[in-house]
């Protein structure tokens, strides 16, 4: 956190919690979305910020003007709340959430921190089922009469977002180490979010930087009255809940490849978070005798962080605290109370909140027909950072990853791969258990590896793969030397922090003549939004030019959400980059394209899955289309008229559309509703 007129001075603070925080070094104060927690607070805290949530809410109502208050959703919800009380009709049986868990590392393998195993995942969903439901003989049970079983369970999801088998855990290569909550908001979030209408998104990650003391946060629910959020991708984009990986989970299921640590390895941080999620606040209010809005958790002091069952509550001296309640911040073990009240805040949330009421109905948690052979293959992130200069030697090979999504173990599987029409063969050799996956380095053919790369999982276990859906996938493979492009114009899109008068930066031909430039920055108010993009237009001829970013502070601009990134014409990101401490230098070599080579991500479908229509974004008047089925078929084939392809007359399932613009030609997976 940057401070420019408190002392030099810096307190080394040791703590416990090995796995989570390691040993942190405290300055004066942590700042989490703008929220100042001081060296009292974390002392008084064992030295760790237990939740952010409602700090995180401030800042989306900051960021979102749109989005209601705290009084604006009480005055919401609180009708319904009593409607729910009123028509039990209402209540129905158990809501079962389908929940997708992205696991966040950074090339870590299975197992190894955070890259957390898959059993880990597994026991954070039985805590919360213990937890929501008031399962008798576990942890979750308590026989307070204002106790309640909440009626919501959870489940990993069966069905990924193109109606592929899934196991509900998403493994994403980010290639950092450690993220702060605003780089999770600004870059996590949205690039690995499944649809919040179908799947309940938690991510377990490596917090660090401002957010290193952090356990977890959520986004509270919004509603439908008020303009703009139904619409506001800033609040669809990042919905769910995030925690620490040290806390995914309880030490009470380990197999012995957990990796946690006392005292919060019950699970508890998640079921909290997934309370405000639901819609519940923490039970002092967030205010010296603030309310939670629930009769029956007595008024609480403040957050209370050790389980005194014996402090008399701020209103009524023969009432005490509710320190057992998870919406407290006691220990994991303390937890295991949702009151009466708290279940029909929930009831009434999952009734009427936008995303929250149409998980009611999703069914990404139903099993699809599996098969004995299955191999999905994905692509794998690449971390190198060897494009800092124009010189270097490109990279021939391409990591991926193989999932064996069938019921019988994988031992062998054929694997086409290549760079244009330059087709080889990779045979892999393992064992595979269902759901389990293997990273998988191709030798990329050719001199130049720079063009459309195809991979296809052709044969599992000697036979032919059985589901053509997952087995195959296109894209634009750039070798690790300098990032490849065409000549054309170019937008570079600045996302400064609030300290914009330490950035600078600027573009050099290989001359070394600057060509573009820009900063420094005013600086913004740390109480608010981040200030605007700051966008500007390259015209790039043939040749190699450098790219160099400054931060005179020397700690980038990631750590409150700051971004950079250059897009060709037609929306491709070339590069992009956030984390860095004094410089960062991207090198870009602008060559002219050969027919065809054109990026495989040329056109977008939304929405995903359709109904009735598909939207296609970026074709022409003369543009074509052929959908295929899920096992090669071709279903329907013709003009792209207005941008739109009529689906209503398809069965549901998955299909392939294939997009004919001219010379450019790009598959894309959608689901048929």
């Amino acid at each position: 956190m940057k401070n420019f007129t408190m002392s030099k001075m810096i307190l080394i603070l040791f703590i416990s919690l090995t796995n989570i925080l390691f040993a942190q070094k405290l300055e004066n104060e942590k700042l989490v979305f703008g929220k100042a927690y001081t060296i009292d607070e974390l002392k008084d805290a064992n030295g760790i910020i237990r939740c952010a949530s409602t700090g995180y809410e401030k800042y989306l109502q900051a960021v979102y003007p749109d989005r209601m208050t705290e009084s604006q959703f009480e005055a919401w919800i609180n009708p319904l709340i009593e409607n729910a009380k009123q028509n039990k009709s209402q209540n129905g049986g158990i809501i079962t959430i389908p929940v997708v868990v992205h696991v966040i590392h950074s090339g870590q393998a299975y197992g190894v921190a955070p890259n957390i195993t898959d059993t880990q995942v597994q026991s954070q969903i039985t805590v919360m089922n213990n937890d929501y439901r008031k399962l008798t003989g576990t942890p979750g049970f308590n026989s307070n009469p204002v106790g309640a079983d909440v009626m919501i369970q959870f489940a990993l999801a069966k069905v990924d977002p193109f109606g592929n088998p899934t196991n509900g855990i998403d493994r994403v290569n980010l290639c950092y180490a450690s993220w702060t909550q605003a780089g999770i908001n600004s870059y996590v979030k949205p690039k690995t979010i499944w649809d919040p209408t179908k799947y309940m998104n938690m991510w377990s990650v490596q917090f660090g930087g401002s957010s290193s003391n952090l356990l977890g946060y959520a986004q509270f629910p919004s509603n439908s009255g008020l303009a703009g959020l139904n619409t506001n991708g800033g609040l669809s984009s990042t919905d769910g809940v995030v925690a620490n990986y040290a806390t995914f989970g309880s030490t009470d299921y380990n197999d012995g490849t957990f990796i946690m640590s006392a005292p919060y390895d019950k699970g508890r941080t998640m079921t909290h978070e997934v309370g405000h999620f639901l819609g519940l606040r923490h039970i002092w209010g967030d205010a010296s005798c603030g309310t939670d809005y629930c009769i029956d958790t007595p008024t609480a002091h403040t957050a209370n962080y050790v389980c005194n069952k014996s402090i008399v509550s701020c209103d009524n001296p023969s009432v005490f605290e509710m320190v057992e309640n998870y919406m407290d911040y006691t220990n994991d073990t303390c937890m295991n109370i949702f009151t009466i009240n708290q279940k029909d805040r929930i009831t009434a949330v999952m009734n009427n909140s936008p995303r929250r009421v149409e998980l009611k109905t999703s069914v990404a948690d139903i099993a699809i027909p599996l098969f004995a052979n299955d191999g999905e293959v994905k692509l794998e992130t690449n971390c190198s950072t060897a494009n800092s200069t124009c010189g270097g030697t490109a990279s021939t090979t391409a990591k991926i990853s193989l999932y064996n999504r069938g019921t019988s173990n994988m031992t062998s599987a054929v694997i086409t791969f290549g760079v244009g029409t330059n087709i080889q063969t990779y045979n892999w050799a393992g064992n595979l258990a269902p759901n389990r996956y293997a990273l998988v380095d191709l030798p990329i053919p050719g001199t130049t590896p720079t063009g459309t790369m195809t991979v296809t999982v052709t044969t599992v276990n000697g036979v032919a793969d059985q589901r053509a859906s997952n087995n195959s996938f296109n894209t634009y493979f750039v070798g690790s030397g300098a990032v490849g492009a065409g000549q054309g114009t170019y937008t570079f899109n600045l996302q400064r922090d609030y300290y914009g008068t330490e950035i600078t930066w600027d573009l050099k031909n290989s001359a070394g003549i600057v060509l573009y430039s820009g900063g420094p920055y005013a600086d913004t108010p740390t109480t608010g939004a981040l200030p605007a993009i700051d966008a500007s237009s390259w015209a790039l001829t043939p040749g190699c030019y450098t790219f160099t970013i400054n931060d005179s502070f020397g700690d980038g601009i990631y750590d409150t959400g700051g971004y950079y990134n250059l897009k060709d014409s037609q929306g491709n990101i070339v590069f992009q980059g956030s984390r860095y401490t004094t410089t960062q230098t991207r090198a870009i070599n602008v060559t002219v394209l050969a027919t065809g080579e054109t990026k495989s991500d040329q056109f977008a479908i939304y929405p995903n899955p359709a109904d009735d229509v598909l939207n296609i974004t970026k074709v022409s008047d003369e543009a074509k289309f052929e959908i295929h089925n899920a096992v090669g078929q071709l279903v329907k084939t013709g003009e792209i008229k207005s941008n739109q392809v009529k689906v209503a007359e398809l069965v549901k399932g998955t299909y392939i559309i294939t997009i004919k613009d001219k010379a450019i030609s790009q598959s894309i997976k959608f689901i048929k509703k």
